[in-house]
């Protein structure tokens, strides 16, 4: 007996609707991959306190993390560079997120300060050149980690982790993912500030090795300093790497979240709600090193914008005064001394003196600007000048009065220069 067209037709639309429900949950149920990695382990102890070792801070938090997103998200695969007390070079650790395409990779520290000085809170870190001599500490003591692999020096192409130098290799690196990592990075600032009640230290750049490799977005956190006591007290008991855990699931899932509506406009993502979180005030910053966090953040997120796979959106519209020495065709760098919520006085004692400062707005936010010039060497020089004055100033450009990637712009400076 033969079938008609129709009839078949109807067949298969009925087949399709039984299945379509399966399909659709397939695809709700596609693995969104996030890689934690407890930073240290094995033969690597990290930082040491009085009472513990960094190693093993990283890995209770570690395995807190991942245990409240495996038993409240049905829809992530939680895959950890180390569940036990191991060694893991560095480069493996990128390797595994790399193979495991991960959709985040958040790599977990404890920070500590040499000669018995102090500090408290946490801070989040992304890849980029270290902008101050304390954060380049920091990528130092973390890098230093390839010390323990006999193969380093080839490995990692003759990086030398305590030479300055080498660290002028992140000052040209394109990073497509920053602006994301960026702002994770302020999801687990804003989470520890509120959730956990732990002093604010800020987002930050510097050239770790573990991120260089990654092919995602990716943070370092350094939930705290194992070097002060109270606050290696607090990170080994049960509350306080409890509690940081906690912050760290709530910023990942604010962060899934927002990714999953851009992407589909719907998410099946629900973070707690806490009436807290909105309300409580910043824990204040008590130890002399503490800075206004909030205006580092919005400058990472601006340079994060100004990568080239954002620049087209991102760049600012409104002119920019320029000094007459320059063209206007031309490109014209800057250093970027510091920023404000409200315009500042020529005399304001925060700009230390310095004469011919200019400034640009850009979201909501004034960033005073020295040293204007075409050249970019002229302007590197000036920047030395003033770094011991202002240690997180760095170099930007703009052409036509917008504001430019500033790795573009040094290319083409190069490349007239070699004409």
């Amino acid at each position: 007996m033969k079938l008609n067209r129709p009839y078949i037709l109807y067949i298969f639309i009925c087949l399709w609707l039984l299945f379509l429900p399966s399909c659709t949950n397939h695809l709700w149920g596609k693995d969104f991959v996030v890689v934690i990695d407890a930073g240290h382990g094995g033969h690597d102890p990290g930082a040491i306190g009085k009472i513990s070792k960094e190693k093993n801070i990283n890995l209770n938090v570690a395995l807190k993390v991942g245990n409240l997103i495996k038993r409240n998200c049905d829809d992530v695969k939680v895959i950890y560079t180390r569940s036990k007390d191991v060694f893991i070079p560095l480069d493996r650790r990128a390797e595994i997120a790399n193979n495991a395409k991960a959709d985040l990779f958040i790599s977990i520290h404890t920070n500590a300060l040499a000669n018995n000085r102090t500090a408290k809170g946490a801070s989040t870190w992304t890849l980029g050149l270290a902008k101050s001599d304390a954060n380049l500490e920091v990528a130092k003591r973390e890098n230093s980690v390839i010390l323990y692999e006999s193969d380093y020096k080839t490995r990692y192409a003759g990086f030398n982790p305590n030479s300055a130098e080498s660290y002028i290799i992140f000052e040209f690196m394109q990073d497509k993912y920053m602006e994301q990592s960026v702002h994770l990075a302020s999801l687990m600032q804003k989470q520890f500030r509120q959730t956990c009640r732990r002093a604010d230290r800020g987002v930050h750049q510097a050239g770790f090795l573990v991120l260089k490799a990654s092919a995602m977005p990716s943070i370092l956190i350094e939930l705290g300093f194992i070097s002060t006591p109270e606050e290696e007290r607090y990170l080994n008991t049960e509350e306080g790497a409890g509690t940081m855990a906690k912050g760290i699931y709530r910023a990942f899932l604010n962060y899934k979240r927002e990714h999953e509506l851009r992407l589909t406009g719907v998410s099946k993502t629900i973070v707690p709600t806490e009436q807290e979180e909105d309300n409580a005030p910043a824990i204040a910053q008590k130890d002399t090193e503490s800075v206004n966090t909030a205006p580092q953040q919005e400058k990472l997120l601006a340079e994060a914008k100004t990568k080239p796979a954002a620049t087209a959106k991102t760049a600012p519209k409104r002119p920019i005064v320029v000094e007459s020495t320059t063209n206007d065709s031309e490109i014209t760098f800057k250093i970027q001394i510091l920023t404000s919520s409200k315009p500042l006085a020529k005399n304001d004692k925060r700009l230390k003196g310095l004469k011919d400062v200019d400034y640009y707005k850009e979201g909501g936010i004034y960033k005073y600007t020295y040293g204007a010039s075409a050249d970019y060497n002229k302007v590197l020089r000036t920047k030395r000048t003033i770094t011991a004055q202002f240690k997180d100033a760095f170099i930007i450009a703009f052409r036509n009065g917008e504001k430019m990637n500033v790795n573009e712009a040094i290319a083409e400076f190069k490349k007239r220069r070699n004409k």
